[in-house]
Formats: C-alpha cells, structure tokens, sequence
C-alpha cells in the first residue's frame, strides 16, 4: 500500500511561507495536568489573549476532537494512546500551517506525552504542566466526574483508578491553586513570547 503514495511535499507551500504571511512562528503548546487542574479555561484565555495580540493560534480539546475526528474512540489505555497520536498528527499539520497549537488534554503518561512530541518535533513541542492537587481538582468537579469515579460509574478515571504520570521536566508549570487564570495566561504568554515572535 505504500508503494502507491506519492508525496508532493516537495511542491507545496512551506511552513516559512505560511509563518512570514502569518507573521508568527507556529508551536505546539501542550497542557497536560488532571482532569479539573484548569487546562481548558487556560487554554481558551491564552487562545484569546494571543489573538488579541495579533496571533493565530487554534485549540484542540477533548470538546472538539472527541466530538470529530476522535469520536470513534473509548477510554481504553490503546484507545487513550491513539487518541494522543491523532492529536499529534493534527497538531503537526496546524504547525505547518504556521498556526500555533494550544492543546488540552490530560495525556496521563510520559511515554504519550514523549510519541506527542516525537511526531511533532521536540524543537517545536512546548510542554506545560498545569498543576492542582488532587483534592483542588475534585471541588472544582463541574461535570461531577471525580464523584461518578469515586462511587464506580466511571472506570479507569485519570488520578482515582488509574494513574497520571507528572512530567519530570517540564518546559513550564502552571500551579493553578496559586494564582489567578489570568496570571496563569501571562505567565504562558511571556514565557512563549520570544518563541513565537517571527524573528
């Protein structure tokens, strides 16, 4: 089957051209953490903040990708791990759009976390670890998630019955228990400034 592929990479437009027009330096910005830590409400403020800034950037979470190119996808450890690999993929294509990436999601392991950036580019891969205790993450459960795991409806939730692996060396960490979601952005925003400013 691979015999019949034919790339025309070669031939197209190249992420230096879509960058110069954009005027940006595409990255991807991965937001691990657990599930309540404050990553989605981070992601969509710096999405915002950035475009209010002049920058293209695009959020990809659970929300929109479970919902499309995901949906055919359960909560299995194989299933999780494709999951992250789709995402990957996706988020190169948005890198070499010259769009920068904001991804939320929980990548609960190191080793996903390391395909992620293994397909993306470690040059291109910013890691940001958005820290909450546990305890802080179950009382901000709006979608009750903690308690239907708690009590057994939810099997193989991230932090209960099946575990997050913290990254041992992260770009960045956010602890969302200390500070402000809007200290929380900035904090983002000037750390990744000097990396996406088109030089």
């Amino acid at each position: 089957m691979k015999n019949n592929i034919h790339p025309i990479f070669d031939r197209l437009l190249q992420r230096s051209d879509r960058e110069k027009m954009l005027e940006q330096r595409s990255k991807v910005i991965w937001l691990t953490g657990l599930s309540g830590s404050g990553k989605s409400t981070i992601a969509q403020a710096l999405e915002r903040h950035l475009y209010n800034n002049g920058f293209c950037a695009q959020v990809l979470d659970g929300d929109n990708i479970r919902s499309g190119i995901n949906k055919n996808l359960g909560f299995s450890v194989e299933d999780r791990q494709e999951n992250i690999r789709r995402i990957a993929e996706v988020s190169k294509l948005y890198l070499n759009s010259g769009i920068i990436s904001i991804n939320s999601f929980i990548s609960p392991t190191r080793e996903i976390r390391a395909m992620a950036r293994d397909i993306v580019g470690a040059d291109d891969f910013i890691e940001i670890y958005v820290n909450a205790p546990l305890e802080v993450c179950e009382q901000r459960d709006v979608k009750g998630l903690y308690k239907k795991a708690r009590s057994g409806e939810i099997k193989g939730f991230t932090g209960i019955d099946s575990p997050y692996e913290p990254p041992l060396h992260p770009q960045l960490e956010i602890q969302t228990d200390q500070q402000t979601i809007d200290q929380s952005v900035e904090s983002i925003y000037q750390f990744i400034l000097q990396k996406i400013v088109l030089a």
